[in-house]
């Protein structure tokens, strides 16, 4: 029966590749978008744009907010995700 199932699936073998290629794409994304060291980079190359004045002070300070909403933000999906993995070992 598996045999013919994935005769028939055959078809749309494509399209679950790019289903998978884009969740691939996203993950990367998403672990970069909240990795601690691409953050703590930015907030690094904002203060030398404002210290070479290609920034003013407000808007230097919009992106650093930004970036530490962000940082906090991963830093609880870390915290969750540990505990999860904390109560699933417990079993």
């Amino acid at each position: 029966m598996g045999l013919l199932r994935e005769v028939l699936l055959l078809p749309l073998a494509p399209v679950r590749g790019v289903v998978w290629v884009a969740e691939q794409v996203r993950d990367e994304a998403e672990r970069q978008w909240s990795d601690p060291a691409v953050i703590q980079a930015e907030l690094a190359e904002i203060d030398a744009m404002r210290e070479m004045g290609t920034i003013d002070d407000a808007e230097a300070d919009a992106r650093e907010e930004e970036l530490v909403q962000r940082l906090l933000s991963a830093s609880a999906q870390q915290d969750q995700s540990l505990e999860v993995w904390e109560e699933g070992s417990d079993g």
